[in-house]
């Protein structure tokens, strides 16, 4: 049968020994795995924030771009990871303005062309129960705000390709928050100082496989915690996935392992009434449909 969702994570045994806050990096340095849950309907994301079992067909490969064939061997999640790991990703590709709703909350025209700004490798961060950090140097600026989004994965190194033949690269899809700091953002003409920030790009829970889906049928949702503050069709995206990933690969290469945020749709924090801004000990959650899950950050000040 063909894979459906993958996962990265590390094993209950191993994490349980390494629980504490002493013990964080010799957890970061222990070899994740990778595996498809063994509940196709389980929410990975939800269950593993509710201390809820998490039973995983363990694959013997070590990166979802590669995952190999199931070994035989299951493992409970001990701690989730984001699906790829830094190394993997290189530079994070992101779409600005490109959900029509979200266009005309910000009182602007849809654009002529996809609007391109980078994150670095650095602004990749786990799921919970990793935290998501907001720098002590925007902190007087009260301007921390979040964006769901649906995120694209490449699968094989992509360049000068057509509309029509775009999706042959796409291996899948997961979720992110695209972490902003709006005051930086509005005060320059390049966003990746004010949206690049260290584990400013939370990713995961699960990869779901291109086949797997029907993209134009995709739902997202956000809630800042337990508001419903942010809710879309896919459907409503400016540039579409084809129009997305060909525009990005004409005279540039995506290598295997590249993530594209596609966008947020509506409800962002800073257009809101009242204004909505991200604070220590907030929740934001991100759900995309089709198994990709409920992404969940817990957010802390940097001290």
């Amino acid at each position: 049968m063909p894979i459906s969702r993958l996962i990265r994570f590390i094993p209950r045994a191993l994490s349980s020994t390494s629980s504490s806050s002493s013990a964080l990096p010799s957890l970061a340095r222990a070899a994740p795995l990778i595996g498809e849950p063994v509940d196709p309907e389980l929410d990975v994301g939800l269950a593993t924030y509710s201390n809820q079992d998490v039973e995983v067909d363990v694959y013997s490969g070590t990166s979802v771009l590669a995952p190999g064939s199931k070994t035989g061997k299951r493992e409970m999640v001990g701690r989730l990871l984001s699906p790829l790991a830094r190394e993997e990703v290189g530079t994070i590709r992101c779409i600005g303005l490109n959900y029509h709703r979200h266009a005309s909350e910000m009182d602007m025209s849809p654009p002529p062309l996809p609007t391109l700004f980078l994150k670095p490798s650095t602004a990749l961060g786990d799921p919970y129960p990793a935290p998501t950090i907001l720098p002590k140097a925007f902190e007087q600026d009260n301007a921390a705000d979040y964006e769901a989004e649906l995120v694209v994965v490449i699968g094989k190194d992509c360049k000068n390709v057509g509309e029509e033949e775009a999706m042959d690269y796409v291996l899948g899809y997961t979720a992110a928050n695209d972490v902003s700091s709006r005051l930086a953002q509005f005060a320059q003409s390049q966003w990746c100082f004010s949206k690049g920030f260290d584990g400013a790009c939370p990713l995961g829970p699960a990869l779901v496989m291109r086949d797997q889906v029907e993209l134009g049928k995709m739902e997202i949702r956000a809630e800042l915690n337990g508001e419903t503050v942010q809710e879309s069709g896919i459907n409503d995206l400016i540039f579409g996935v084809p129009k997305i990933v060909s525009f990005l690969s004409q005279g540039t290469t995506l290598p295997a392992g590249t993530i594209i945020l596609t966008g947020t749709p509506a409800g962002v924090g800073w257009s809101s009434k009242p204004r909505k801004t991200l604070q220590d000990g907030d929740e934001y959650r991100v759900w995309v449909s089709g198994g990709v899950g409920t992404l969940i950050n817990k957010i802390e000040q940097e001290v």
